[in-house]
């Protein structure tokens, strides 16, 4: 496998790699790009960019400035996506976003993890783990997602939570770390 299909499936991979630091240089440029574009007027332009950047994208994402991730190829938004200012996906494994998903400002998302054995992570290899985000999500202000995550659908999350395990559909959640306060009813 190559060291690009060894960080995608979740194995050990060096980051140094030439195909994946010209991927992070790239994802780089095009940030560079979409981030100088004022998104109130410039809204199709910074769209069709990230239809060419992203893995896939409904036909309406909006995005604000700044945006940052490591690759974009591993990024998958549903229908209707909002992203407030300072949206953070570290894309290293798939992330997948449901339609319909609100983030606040401040919202991150990592996928990259690293060993815990110190001799493992001084090897400067390292791996990733994927988040998947249901449909009709809100993600408040300052929430941060880990490695290998999954968020069900109907699922509000508080702000500054930490979300470390899985958020079952059809609840609120809250906290650091991120734990069930109770369920939604309509």
């Amino acid at each position: 496998m190559t060291e690009k299909e060894l960080m995608i499936t979740g194995k050990m991979y060096d980051p140094n790699d030439p195909e994946l630091l010209a991927g992070r240089v790239n994802a780089r440029r095009v940030m560079r790009q979409l981030n100088a574009i004022n998104p109130m007027t410039g809204g199709a332009d910074r769209l069709a960019i990230f239809r060419k950047f992203f893995g896939a994208t409904g036909e309406r994402c909006y995005l604000e400035n700044a945006f940052c991730c490591d690759y974009g190829y591993n990024i998958y938004l549903g229908e209707d996506f909002y992203a407030n200012f300072n949206c953070i996906l570290l894309d290293v494994a798939p992330i997948r976003i449901g339609k319909n998903a609100m983030f606040a400002p401040n919202v991150q998302l990592y996928t990259a993890t690293h060993p815990l054995l110190a001799a493992e992570r001084n090897s400067g290899r390292e791996y990733a783990k994927p988040i998947t985000i249901g449909d009709n999500v809100w993600l408040g202000g300052g929430v941060i997602v880990n490695p290998g995550v999954t968020i069900g659908d109907d699922v509000v999350i508080g702000s500054g939570s930490v979300v470390t395990r899985d958020v079952p559909s059809g609840v609120f959640a809250a906290g650091n770390p991120c734990r069930v306060v109770r369920e939604i009813s309509g």
